[in-house]
């Protein structure tokens, strides 16, 4: 049996797509965008977070730690990452939540065990299974069994993609998905690997691909402070979306910076640490700038 490695499966969603949603979130991208809000699912292998406001000094992980990361020094608890080996074995004994693991092996029965049992909300509300990461294509047979899964339980699935990867990969999936919420961040190529280490090229083609599949489908663009929140950007996407004949709406993502414990936890440096969502005022300028090409939404 296929399995999926998940970071989190989050029921009650409102937020990646349409009515009451479970979203499982796949880990490991084949991007490394620069704001990314859940940074513990850009890589493929294990990350150990420490949240040491939730420490309570109680040293088990000190004893229980095989590579001596965690110490007790001067009556205070210490974690050296750089000796941790993500074992795992301290999140295991850290009630507090001080330590916690992100990726988890989880065949298809396991998700649904839980996606099933908020069925009636997904009909009452239109709603549905998410398969999210990460990056959704970076997992695609266990995408496709998971898929296939809730399809026999009557099940919408949606899938939020970068649309990075060789679209004869992707289509045996898009082919049984009925929503996807594709990113299009930078419409200039060479800003986009800049900020997300990849080029543009593949996406602009297999979105223009997906539009003549008939699936419906959004596009979307985070609002990001000094990266993807220029007019030229925002007018550049608007326009490349202009002659889409299946797509729902491109729709703005507010600049979200509830990601920034995330990288304390995982030690890595917040390029964007310090940027605030887009006043209300700043968004609607680039809505106005969109809805001159397309029909826009604002989340």
């Amino acid at each position: 049996m296929t399995t999926g490695n998940i970071t989190e499966i989050q029921r009650c969603s409102f937020n990646d797509g349409p009515g009451i949603r479970t979203t499982v979130f796949l880990k490991g991208c084949n991007m490394n965008c620069a704001w990314c809000h859940n940074p513990e699912t850009i890589r493929h292998t294990k990350d150990l977070h420490y949240y040491v406001g939730n420490c309570i000094g109680c040293y088990k992980c000190v004893y229980v730690c095989p590579c001596k990361a965690h110490k007790k020094i001067n009556g205070e608890h210490r974690f050296f990452p750089n000796l941790c080996v993500k074992c795992g074995k301290c999140a295991a004994v850290c009630y507090a939540g001080a330590m916690e693991m992100s990726g988890t092996q989880m065949g298809v029965e396991d998700v649904m065990q839980q996606v099933v049992q908020d069925k009636p909300y997904y009909i009452d509300s239109n709603g549905g299974v998410t398969i999210s990461g990460g990056e959704v294509m970076c997992q695609i047979p266990f995408a496709l069994e998971l898929t296939e899964a809730c399809k026999a339980e009557n099940i919408s699935v949606g899938v939020e993609t970068n649309m990075h990867v060789p679209f004869e990969e992707m289509k045996p999936l898009l082919d049984k998905i009925d929503l996807v919420m594709c990113d299009l961040k930078i419409f200039d190529n060479a800003e986009h690997k800049k900020w997300t280490d990849v080029e543009n090229t593949l996406i602009k083609e297999n979105i223009k691909k997906l539009d003549e599949l008939g699936i419906p489908y959004i596009v979307r663009t985070p609002l990001v402070p000094g990266a993807t929140d220029s007019n030229e950007n925002i007018k550049a996407i608007a326009e490349f979306l202009k002659d889409a004949k299946n797509m729902m709406y491109y729709e703005l993502l507010n600049f979200n910076p509830l990601g920034g414990s995330k990288y304390k936890s995982l030690s890595r440096k917040n390029v964007f640490a310090d940027a605030k969502p887009l006043p209300k005022s700043r968004i609607q300028e680039l809505k106005e700038i969109a809805e001159a090409y397309c029909t826009v939404r604002v989340e």
